[in-house]
């Protein structure tokens, strides 16, 4: 790619049904923080009194630990509001396990048509879908060799992931969410992956189908570490 005449574009981009372009600077940010020695009745209660929305999961590997995840459109959320609300709550008796941070924003790949459903509404349904109880969640990066391949081979890559997560879908095994996290958390991470499901079983075999593809194969770098939990609160949905 020759970056002589390259100009910043900051919107997420789609496409209206007729071919034309359309932007959005609007987009979610979703943040996972784990805690270990959390009170469970304390949380629940202080959650379900507070002005954002959030869900918290019960950590299915460890008897300890528990994982608060929150979403805002703007990032002032985390280091100001959620900041406050973390350190005068029980929250603040918890200890952070900063292994297990994740963060990241919705985004677009250029062909979407409702850009306010995707980068805002539909993230949150899927957080807030009661049916849905089970969630992997974890991030990735990939080699750096990935992004030097023609636009064209990665499209045919990612096509097989998309394959997969389609089909799962398709059966109500499975929902996905992918949120980019370049430059915002501690790993340099690309990406956060969220598996959303009723059963758990579902969800791990999404995680193995993926092993055999190209880019998992061949173009990660590293996954997880893998947060699996079980939902014993959720806001309620819009």
């Amino acid at each position: 790619m020759d970056f002589k005449d390259f100009k910043p574009e900051v919107r997420e981009k789609g496409r209206a049904p007729d071919g034309a372009a359309t932007y959005s600077g609007r987009r979610l940010y979703m943040q996972i923080l784990v805690y270990e020695d959390l009170d469970e009745a304390e949380a629940i209660e202080f959650l379900g009194k507070a002005d954002f929305e959030s869900v918290l999961y019960r950590d299915m590997n460890h008897p300890m630990q528990h994982a608060l995840l929150t979403y805002a459109e703007e990032p002032e959320f985390f280091s100001n509001d959620l900041r406050y609300f973390l350190n005068n709550s029980c929250f603040s008796d918890a200890v952070v396990n900063p292994e297990f941070t994740m963060i990241g924003r919705t985004y677009t790949i250029g062909y979407e048509q409702d850009l306010e459903n995707v980068l805002v509404h539909r993230n949150k349904k899927r957080v807030q879908n009661k049916e849905w109880p089970w969630a992997i969640w974890y991030p990735l990066r990939r080699r750096a060799s990935f992004y030097r391949l023609d636009p064209a081979e990665r499209t045919k890559i990612l096509a097989e992931h998309g394959n997969i997560g389609a089909a799962y879908g398709a059966e109500n095994l499975a929902s996905d969410i992918r949120l980019a996290s370049f430059g915002l958390d501690a790993n340099d991470n690309d990406f956060v992956i969220g598996l959303l499901g009723e059963q758990l079983t579902p969800l791990s075999q999404v995680v193995h189908t993926m092993r055999s593809t190209i880019q998992t194969s061949e173009y990660i770098e590293k996954l997880g570490p893998f947060f699996v939990g079980q939902t014993i609160f959720q806001s309620e949905a819009e």
